[in-house]
């Protein structure tokens, strides 16, 4: 099997140069998973966990979705002016079912589809059902693509990543 397969928009974008460094000091970390395993087990009768309705997938089906990253201008924190980011899950159209969403089982999946330059992120099947189904959008899992023009190109990526370092 060959190298996994990831979005290419970091390979166009300037590392973070080298922040200052104190010895002997670990960085830092989220506590999170800490908070989480010093909680007692959950009920199994008072388990209030989401769970998916009827009829949508597994919560826990992990999936490889065809996304990419914006920003808007907005204000820091500091008052001054500021890109604030955010993903947009990328619609299709599709001739039976009009836009819909695509996910894919495997990373391979999608390159294969959409082509090697085509950003994603990883999700959940269920949520990602669920959230798409509340604007009326379908998702389609592992779909057949007709082989084409891929809709992603590395000269797109590293134009993308020009425009969002202005």
């Amino acid at each position: 099997m060959g190298a996994p397969i990831r979005s290419r928009l970091l390979d166009f974008v300037e590392p973070d140069p080298p922040g200052p460094s104190v010895p002997g000091q670990d960085p830092p970390r989220s506590q999170l998973l800490d908070l989480v395993a010093a909680a007692p087990p959950p009920d199994a009768g008072a388990d209030d966990r989401a769970r998916p309705r009827p009829g949508v997938p597994a919560y826990h089906t992990p999936v490889c979705v065809p996304a990419h990253p914006r920003s808007v201008a907005g204000t820091g924190t500091d008052g001054r002016p500021a890109r604030v980011p955010f993903i947009v899950l990328e619609l299709f159209e599709h001739p039976e079912h009009g836009a819909v969403a695509f996910a894919f089982s495997t990373p391979r999946g999608l390159a294969d589809a959409l082509g090697e330059a085509q950003p994603w992120v990883a999700a959940s099947l269920g949520p990602l059902a669920e959230n798409v189904a509340g604007q009326g959008v379908p998702v389609l899992l592992d779909p057949a693509i007709t082989p084409g023009e891929p809709h992603w190109r590395p000269s797109d990526v590293a134009a993308y990543a020009r425009e969002v370092r202005r």
